[in-house]
């Protein structure tokens, strides 16, 4: 089998690096990497070298790799949905924590009195004036039951909270995982009205941009508390701002600094450690190294974000081919049609669609030769095509 080297953007957890087969290499040189593995590095004004047939992401979101780009050169995104979802999980209750009862006050007043001989006793005066209040018997709302919205949902729910839910494409897995006790609306400004916390956890993007609006912020009960652990761009900071200087939020609470959020009185801003914790990062690059060595060496693809799931096993016969391709009326028939053209057997054929891109995996019982993959790759709509030997 091909020997393969890998370039990594960000340092990456040799659990997962050390997850490769023998023949994986790791490189300092991207232009002869077959594979990238990233965690937050910025992609998009990165030049992508011919040899390059997929990036991994360790994490989530994939806001950081140009995935139009990617998709029309045939790279192969992954991502790592819910490795990291418990360490985020654990934050949003730790944020809750924080936001309810002044932990950060009162330790910053022991830390200033630190030199008192009697702070025990001034202690006993000064604490009256980080008292809060237990999340007990509150209401949460979460906005996206993914990998970590459920998770916070039911973990909340055995805190001994009432938990609401808003999400219209909850998963099939999702609703299998959620405790029967998570209540469910359709309006997010209702949940948003009775929400004593609200937290979000939903992908970033267009249609997620903002949608924690100035509107839905204006449905929050005085004196709630807004978590954010998903992205920045998905809450409107502006109108954050404005409710908590006008009084009627209590907190807003979020991992991603920035410099409205990072001098904005009322707010508790985290230095992005949703996923900073040595099991996530072990996880996440887990995850990432097995998704792309399954690729590499078989064509499979499994949690990619701009292709289609795929899986036709381990690559036994003598080759197999990937074909990467457009979404497009008869590309299927040329495909296949070719094979019967050149006088190629197809043992086993898989093809699944996404969108605007699709994947055809065929297994044959020959070599396939180079010029024979060449002239697949020439009917229009085919973006790449890989022979992969078994």
């Amino acid at each position: 089998m091909k020997d393969r080297k890998v370039y990594c953007l960000n340092a990456i957890s040799a659990v997962g690096t050390d997850n490769f087969r023998t023949g994986y290499s790791l490189t300092d040189q991207l232009d002869d990497a077959a594979g990238v593995m990233v965690r937050s590095a910025k992609m998009h004004d990165m030049e992508f070298p011919p040899s390059l047939r997929a990036i991994a992401r360790a994490g989530a979101g994939v806001n950081n790799i140009p995935l139009e780009c990617c998709s029309e050169a045939g790279i192969v995104v992954f991502n790592t949905p819910g490795a990291n979802a418990n360490s985020v999980k654990e934050l949003v209750l730790a944020g809750m924590l924080l936001a309810s009862r002044d932990l950060l006050g009162g330790a910053a007043w022991v830390r200033e009195n630190a030199r008192d001989p009697a702070i025990a006793k001034s202690a006993e005066k000064a604490k009256k004036a980080f008292a809060g209040h237990e999340i007990a018997g509150k209401t949460l709302g979460v906005v996206g039951l993914g990998a970590i919205g459920w998770r916070v949902a039911n973990a909340a729910i055995d805190l001994g909270m009432k938990v609401i839910s808003y999400d219209p494409y909850m998963s099939l897995s999702s609703a299998w995982h959620l405790s029967p006790q998570v209540g469910n609306t359709s309006d997010l400004g209702e949940l948003a009205a009775q929400s004593d916390f609200l937290t979000v956890h939903v992908p970033a993007g267009d249609k997620t941009s903002k949608m924690i609006s100035a509107d839905i912020i204006a449905c929050m009960k005085p004196g709630a508390t807004l978590l954010n652990f998903a992205r920045d761009i998905v809450v409107d900071e502006e109108a954050v701002a404005a409710s908590l200087q006008a009084g009627k939020l209590h907190k807003y609470v979020t991992d991603f600094a920035n410099p409205l959020t990072a001098n904005l009185p009322g707010a508790i801003v985290l230095p992005h450690l949703g996923a900073s914790t040595e099991e996530a990062e072990d996880n996440c690059a887990l995850m990432a190294a097995q998704q792309l060595q399954n690729y590499l060496d078989n064509g499979n693809i499994t949690n990619s974000v701009n292709f289609p799931a795929i899986d036709l096993g381990v690559c036994e016969t003598a080759s197999r081919v990937c074909v990467l391709h457009r979404n497009e009326p008869n590309m299927l028939s040329q495909i296949t049609g070719f094979f019967g053209k050149a006088g190629l057997n197809i043992e086993n054929l898989a093809n699944k669609s996404r969108g605007a891109y699709a994947v055809t995996l065929l297994d044959i019982d020959e070599t396939m030769p180079h010029d024979t993959a060449e002239r697949l790759g020439d009917i229009a709509g085919v973006l790449r095509v890989r022979r992969i030997e078994g």
